[in-house]
Parts: structure tokens; sequence; C-alpha cells
């Protein structure tokens, strides 16, 4: 064949691990070749003994467009087939070197076909981007110094047809309702639970098959850039959710692609994860690590993503991660750690940060590994940040405690701020904490009705006044009574109800307050810009900080009880007028209505500074005020 796409150079990176584009070269591309116009399709299958293509155009015939092996020993198939293009279905049928007949989809395929079809659609990802007003500030908008807060979305039950429940809406229907949600509520960001191409729904997207396609069940690859684009224009930031972890062992997909364990390893104490009852990658072959730098990178390229949040990163970074003695290998100096996962991070990393300025990787990881989000030049992983996951445990954990007990659990709150600072958190409230029996985080509150919106609303205003980035998954904002269910939509109706509707109006107030005062942002995961004011006062459960800059403070006070505590002293730095910035007891919220306004420091030291205030705390409620 005269025809490739593929050259030497292009080898050579693949072999060595460094091919950062491969999507470019591998998979199936529409081309002009000569002036004919068709097809060019490549494969890696380095173990078969024979690869076609087949699909409609050819009546599924296993014989009639056989791909060619390349000369160069790299195992890549390719072929060019005229005067078929975007919308052709097609799989490869695969004759491995042991005799095996395989028929597989594209693990470089731009579209699949619906769930339960299986076939590779021939497609591209061209699209006329119109947002460059985002691109050009979002190194600003998507700093570690801006607000952070992160709307987490699972596209197929945020919201359903009205009319028919059954009915996932499309991408662009999507776009019409979130887009305009979301900036009215106030979120800089929007996290996508896995839009890669998975064939099991109840996965919730985790365990994908077409990593390079967009899920077809909500549109083709365009239609998801024009929902990035909405968000895009209305300076939304868009976080992809992003599984290197693992991948299912079905038929058609990456599991045993040619017959051998190609993007896995052979030996399952190695290559099967059992929580997921899926295969991991094998991330010292050089081939795998092309195309898993590749597929992080061609998020950010083609559809102008401003951040990959990295799923189970705790899973890849530990060989014996969920295994008991004797069921794993140790690295090669003994240990657990699997040092091939950790390069690779570290080289996706620094290749994102240095080829899309602006964006952020995310890990979800929940052990003490060091420097998960410190750079790779003084040793770390290079992430931008990390969810906080013992804040998140430790932080339900007391919230669900009848409030009468919360006096013996001071210190449990207060521990997250002794390492906070360690790395670049960011808080998480997922829907890994509303699933499985869990509960909503509404249902997780102790008291009657009128207390378990208070708490959850005291609850939020600590969370946006603690130190760090927010996430916040979707149906928390108003309180929704309901466990996450994937197959319907969030229960809107409660809207209609004074205390979910007041619920969304906090978290409105609580996302202002968060971008528009510094203190709660510049240096936001650094210990300067935080100070414990007091946290003694364990009888009354009440608890009292600060946030800071060089010039400005604002205070919060907790009250972690159902108790009113009338004229309350509390310290602060300054003489002057101080106003109430929120107030989560505020009647607006659905809450008792105790308010300040605004009131006067006097010269009067207590905890250990120079002024103080007297204000009346209200019931299971947060308040945060600072001086006019």
């Amino acid at each position: 064949m005269s025809f490739s796409l593929l050259s030497d150079y292009d080898i050579h990176l693949f072999k060595s691990g460094k091919h950062y584009k491969l999507y470019e070269k591998l998979g199936s591309h529409v081309v002009d070749n000569d002036g004919q116009k068709g097809t060019y399709f490549a494969v890696w299958a380095p173990n078969a003994e024979k690869v076609s293509v087949i699909g409609d155009f050819n009546g599924w015939n296993k014989t009639s467009h056989e791909l060619n092996p390349r000369w160069d020993q790299s195992g890549i198939w390719e072929t060019f087939i005229p005067e078929i293009g975007n919308g052709e279905v097609y799989k490869y049928f695969i004759k491995s070197n042991t005799g095996e007949e395989l028929e597989k989809a594209d693990p470089f395929a731009l579209m699949w076909e619906k769930p339960p079809k299986t076939a590779s659609i021939v497609w591209d990802t061209y699209y006329e981007w119109s947002d460059k007003n985002w691109m050009d500030i979002r190194q600003d908008k998507n700093s570690l110094d801006s607000a952070y807060s992160v709307y987490e979305v699972h596209l197929g039950s945020w919201k359903r047809d009205p009319a028919d429940n059954d009915r996932r809406l499309s991408y662009r229907e999507i776009a019409r309702d979130l887009v305009p949600y979301v900036k009215e509520m106030g979120f800089t960001h929007v996290e996508l639970m896995p839009i890669m191409h998975h064939p099991y729904e109840p996965s919730w997207g985790y365990q994908i098959t077409g990593y390079f396609a967009a899920s077809s069940i909500f549109g083709n690859p365009q239609d998801l850039m024009f929902l990035i684009e909405e968000l895009h224009k209305n300076e939304i930031g868009v976080i992809l959710d992003w599984v290197p972890s693992h991948f299912p062992g079905d038929a058609t997909g990456l599991f045993r692609f040619d017959g051998t364990a190609l993007y896995e390893h052979e030996n399952p104490h190695e290559g099967y994860h059992p929580d997921w009852k899926s295969y991991i990658f094998n991330y010292g072959r050089f081939e795998v690590r092309s195309f898993l730098i590749s597929n992080a990178l061609f998020w950010l390229d083609r559809f102008h993503v401003d951040g990959l949040r990295v799923d189970a990163v705790a899973s890849m970074l530990y060989r014996d991660y969920s295994r008991n003695e004797g069921e794993w290998i140790p690295n090669i100096h003994g240990g657990r750690e699997n040092l091939e996962v950790i390069s690779l991070l570290k080289e996706i990393n620094e290749e994102v940060y240095a080829s899309y300025p602006g964006t952020q990787t995310i890990a979800e990881e929940s052990t003490a590994f060091p420097g998960v989000s410190r750079p790779t030049f003084s040793g770390g992983l290079g992430f931008g940040m990390k969810w906080m996951m013992g804040w998140m445990n430790d932080t339900l954990a007391y919230f669900e405690k009848d409030a009468a007990f919360r006096k013996f659990h001071q210190k449990d709150i207060t521990f997250s701020t002794v390492y906070a600072f360690t790395e670049n958190f960011m808080l998480p409230l997922s829907h890994d904490e509303v699933v499985y029996g869990k509960g909503s985080l509404l249902d997780k509150m102790p008291g009657d009705d009128w207390q378990k919106f208070a708490n959850l609303r005291l609850l939020y205003t600590y969370m946006f006044t603690h130190p760090g980035a927010k996430l916040l998954f979707m149906g928390g904002e108003f309180g929704q009574k309901a466990e996450w269910d994937f197959k319907n939509s969030l229960d809107w109706h409660e809207l209609e109800n004074p205390l979910n509707k007041g619920m969304a109006e906090l978290v409105k107030g609580l996302n202002n307050i968060y971008k528009t005062e510094e203190s709660l942002t510049l240096n936001q995961f650094s210990h300067t810009a935080f100070q414990w004011i007091d946290t003694m006062d364990e009888e009354n459960s009440i608890l009292f900080y600060k946030r800071q800059t060089e010039t400005e403070e604002v205070y919060i006070v907790l009250n972690m009880t159902p108790v009113p505590r009338d004229s309350y002293q509390l310290g602060v730095d300054k003489a002057g007028t101080y106003q109430e910035l929120l107030n989560s007891d505020d009647g607006h919220f659905g809450g008792s209505g105790i308010s300040n306004g605004s009131f006067k420091a006097k010269k009067a030291p207590y905890h250990g500074l120079d002024y103080s205030v007297i204000i009346d705390l209200p019931p299971l409620a947060g308040v945060i005020f600072k001086r006019k």
C-alpha cells in the first residue's frame, strides 16, 4: 500500500511511548489519496496473523478488505479504502496468531454505535469553535488563585424529557437548560462524569470501551463540542472525568485485543482489578503509554476542555490495592508502589501543562501518597489539585451526629486543617456519597425536617469557607431528599418546596461570596490564608475562624447546635463597623431569620485580639462577616 498517515518518526515515537497525538494517525480518517476520497484505517495488533475491515460497505465480509502489516515491526496494520466516509459503520476482523477469530471495535474510533450495538463509526472532530474569548482568559479563570466551585453532573440523569423519563436529553438539549442554570447558581465549573463511550449504563461511564469517542447516547462529537462551547461562552469551565485506571472485558473492546494481553497484563495479579472486575492497563508498555497520554491530550485538544479529573489514582499507584498477601507482584525494588504509573502520571501532567496552558488536572486520590499536587521538578506527581477525601469523610461523620453529641467531637471537625495545606485540595461532596444506600446529603443530616435543612446549610457554609476548591454533586445544591438514581431525572419539583428553594438560594449566595471575596480565594491552598480564632468552646459546639489576605479578613462563626446563642462575644482584629455577608439562618434560605445586619467592634480584647463584637448566633447556622 502506498498511502499512510504514519511516518517513520511516528513509529519511533509510538514504540518509545512518546507519541502524544496518536489519534491523528491511528483509527479511521477520511482523506484525499491523490485525488481519490476514501478512508484510511490503521490499527495496532502485533500478534495478529490477519486483519481486515468489515462493515456495512462490504456486507461484513472478512476477506474483501484486508489491512497490510507495516514493514517496520511496529505491529500496526493499515489500508486505504476508497469511496467510504463519515457515517460508515465498521469493525476490525482479527485472526490471532493462535488461530482465534475476533471482531473488535476501533480503539481510536471517534464515534460508536449506540449501545447495545458495538460497532465503530467513521467520523471526524471538525468544529468551527467560537469560544476564543474564554480560551483567552481561562488561564486566569482556571487558576489556583481563582474561585473554583465545581458542579458535578451525570448527563444521563441531570434532567430527562419531562414528558418521558425514559428519554435522555441530547447534548444540545442539555445545553439549553444546564448552561443558564449553572450560571444562575454561580458555579465556576462543570465536571462531567465520564462521557467517553461506555456500553453499560449502570457503570455511570466508569467502564469505558471507546476512549476517543464521546458517548453517542447523547449525540455526536460536535454536539458535545456545542455543549462545551456554550458553557465557555458563559465563562464556565469544563472538567471531564477521565478513567485510565481500568477497562472492561467486553468482547469488542480493548480486552485481549489481538488475542493476547495487548493493553493489559497477562498476569491477573497485575492486570485484573478485583473491585471493578475489569482490566488494568500495562503502564510499562510503551505503546500503551502512547495510547493513554494521547487520550488525555485528545480531550484538551479537540474538545477544548479545561481540565481532567483522574479517577481512582490510588488504585493505580499501589500494586497491592485491594489485594491480599500473595495476590500482587512487588516492583523491582520489592515495594508496593507502581513505578510505571508514577512515571506515567508525571509525564501526562507535564505534557498537559506544557501544551495546554490554563488547564488543570485533578486527582481522586485517597491515600497519603506524598506530593500528588506538587510539581514534578520537586518530586511530586504534578497534578494541579487533589480531592480531600479525609475532609469529606470526617465532615460527613461529624454532621451525621446528633447535635447534642457534637461537643465530644470538636477535634474531628477541626482535624482537616492539620494537613489541609500539604496538597492543593478540592473539597468533594461527590456522587459517591449519595449512592448504594448511603442516602442523600440531606438524608444524612439529623433532626426533623427543618433541622435537616439547617444542618445542610451549615455544612455548605463550612465547606465554602474552608480552604480549598469546592465540588458539589448535582441535586445537593437544592437538598434533594432521595438518593441519586442514574435512571431518573433529578427531583426538580422539589424546588417548589420553600426549604429546597432556600437551599438553592444559599448555594447561590455562597458561590457569589466565594467568587467576590479575595480572602476566600487568594492563597486558598496556603496556611497564610486561614487562621483558627477559637476552637475551644466545645460545650456550645461553636467554631470561629477567619480567612485573610494581606489587606483584609473575612470572619466565619459556626453554631453546630439548634440552640441560639444570644449576645455571643467574638474577637476581631480592628475597630469599625462590621457587616454580615451571609447568614445561613436567613429566612430567604429557609432559616428562622435571626440576623445581625451591621454591628460595631469595641476596644474589648477577646480571643487574643484587640477588639471584639457581640452578635446573636442563630441555631444550626453559619455567619460570615467582615469589616466595612
